[in-house]
């Protein structure tokens, strides 16, 4: 009997328009041939080549490519999710420099700049000639943003910003930054370019997981703007949480691309891998292994397929999203543990791609939004309850 992947023994392709199945062959024809050649140096590294890469996903139309107009594509969400899951097959550090260019960054000018901002940056960033970060992170404020105490003052016809931002990925490559800080009108975003003076991006070393990713502090001392570089469309916390819900939305495919990449690696290598005198594939156990992971990776992607329709018939909730971010993070993360076993030895070598993606999923599983706090999220909605504090 010949051997089926995850995806096909669900059909999923079934469900997927022909434009649709296009983006998602072009993306991962990319990865191919642009990133796993590389990944494993990249991580062992610590390092990459952040402009080149942002340069190509330009030209290939992914960056910003769920956003309509000045230069982005307009795709469908489920396209861009599509994208977003072959990115992160790649490596969910290389899924990240797109996502918090596009989703964040982007997504923040777009949806609340002026048409000023908007023509200055969005063309540019979806070209990849100009990269950009989003600072909401700090390092005593992670799932309590409102807690911030970065700041921006009014100073004349000026606003002088002060503060830090942590765990800020791009940080260092960033021509731009969108920073979200206390006013004495509340919590506000400014588009900051990073080369104004008093703004220091410090790179962050010594990660065991992202490693093919930028990763930063940012640093704002007495940083004078003017007063046009604040977003003006939006005011409180509904701007950044808006911003992340749209890169959440990207994790729920993103996070499977890493777990179908460990799957179909660890099918491969059971096939190939003889103990007893026979591939260990063909062993109870290792079926059953596989055959729950399959079951685990193709309802996640379901969850994630009515995801992208409700968000493109424009009625998705924010619950619904942390749906699909604490449950295919949490499986994705649970089926790269597993395939690193099934690997032995061999599981824990950047040879194969496992490790890498199982420590990588360690941080998608704590990001945007922690595993506790979708949790929450979804029981409040089930009981009507808040119970964060």
């Amino acid at each position: 009997m010949q051997p089926q992947s995850p995806f096909a023994l669900f059909s999923i392709d079934h469900l997927l328009s022909e434009e649709e199945r296009a983006i998602r062959d072009v993306v991962r024809s990319f990865v191919d041939d642009q990133v796993r050649p590389y990944v494993a140096d990249w991580f062992e590294a610590g390092s990459i080549p952040a402009r080149e890469l942002a340069k190509g996903f330009g030209e290939l139309g992914v960056l910003g490519m769920h956003l309509d107009g000045y230069g982005c594509a307009g795709t469908t969400a489920v396209a861009y999710g599509l994208a977003a899951l072959e990115l992160e097959a790649g490596d969910s550090g290389i899924r990240s420099l797109v996502s918090v260019q596009g989703s964040l960054a982007m997504y923040a000018i777009h949806a609340f700049g002026s048409e000023e901002q908007k023509e200055e940056w969005l063309p540019r960033m979806s070209a990849g000639d100009a990269i950009g970060c989003f600072g909401l992170t700090e390092a005593d404020h992670g799932s309590n943003p409102s807690g911030m105490i970065t700041n921006a003052k009014a100073d004349g016809p000026d606003w002088v910003l002060n503060g830090s931002k942590m765990w800020i990925t791009n940080g260092n490559v960033a021509d731009v930054a969108v920073v979200w800080a206390q006013t004495d009108d509340g919590i506000r975003g400014f588009v900051v370019p990073t080369a104004t003076p008093g703004f220091v991006a410090n790179e962050i070393h010594k990660k065991m997981s992202l490693r093919a990713s930028v990763t930063s502090e940012l640093v704002f001392t007495d940083v004078r703007l003017p007063k046009s570089a604040m977003l003006p469309g939006v005011r409180g916390l509904r701007g950044p949480l808006s911003c992340l819900n749209e890169a959440r939305f990207g994790i729920a495919f993103g996070a499977l691309g890493a777990a179908r990449d460990c799957l179909e690696t660890a099918i491969s290598y059971a096939l190939d891998r003889e103990q007893f005198g026979r591939p260990i594939a063909g062993f109870q156990l290792t079926q059953r292994k596989f055959a729950d992971m399959a079951l685990e990776l193709g309802k996640g992607m379901l969850l994630a397929l009515h995801l992208g329709r409700l968000k493109d018939e424009g009625i998705i909730t924010a619950e619904q999203v942390s749906l699909g971010k604490l449950n295919n993070a949490r499986e994705s993360l649970t089926i790269a543990r597993e395939c690193r076993n099934i690997l032995g030895g061999n599981g824990i070598t950047l040879e194969y791609p496992i490790i890498r993606h199982m420590n990588n999923l360690e941080s998608v599983y704590t990001y945007e939004g922690t595993n506790e706090m979708h949790t929450l999220v979804i029981g409040q909605a089930l009981t009507g309850l808040a119970a964060f504090r």
